[in-house]
């Protein structure tokens, strides 16, 4: 299966590369993530839990990144096993462009799948991978999107609420 979009993300290309090689935002992108461990440099461990058509299944794998053109480009590696329900195994180049509101994040991916997965047909599988994509994204752009005033709260306090990972990930203030 191979697939290619773009999503417009409301922040800066140095965010959002922080974003993408930090285990709390992949935990909190990740649909069904349960756990993400790990670095960038050496790689992360991801256990996440899934339901595809009538297979349900907790995928446990490991991602690594490589190519890492600081604020431009990554290439993602990972491969998963879930059981009797079968594995999955994929790759996506990441390539992050300023734009006018941001960031353009295009991605390139290359997955297979085998065991019980591989055979619900390649349209049910390619169907889910898109609303995985999706998803992550949509996860991604709202967890990175700047706080609009709502008149009685405290903005300042919902902006380091959103951004305190990035601080805690990259030491800066």
């Amino acid at each position: 299966m191979q697939m290619s979009d773009q999503k417009e993300i409301a922040a800066d290309p140095a965010t959002v590369y922080a974003a993408l090689l930090s285990p709390e935002m992949l935990m909190a992108c990740v649909p069904g993530a349960k756990e993400v461990t790990g670095s960038a440099e050496d790689g992360f461990e991801a256990t996440v839990t899934q339901k595809v058509g009538p297979v349900k299944a907790t995928f446990k794998g490991k991602v690594t990144l490589s190519d890492l053109v600081e604020n431009e480009k990554l290439t993602i590696a990972g491969e998963g096993k879930g059981g009797a329900a079968g594995f999955a195994k994929g790759g996506a180049v990441v390539t992050l462009t300023a734009s006018e509101t941001g960031t353009l994040l295009a991605y390139d991916v290359e997955a297979r799948v085998g065991g019980k997965l591989a055979q619900l047909g390649s349209r049910l599988i390619d169907g889910f991978a898109k609303k995985m994509a999706d998803q992550f994204f949509t996860n991604l752009q709202q967890a990175l999107a700047p706080v609009e005033d709502e008149g009685e709260s405290d903005t300042a306090t919902e902006v380091e609420e959103k951004t305190g990972w990035l601080k805690k990930i990259t030491g800066r203030s």
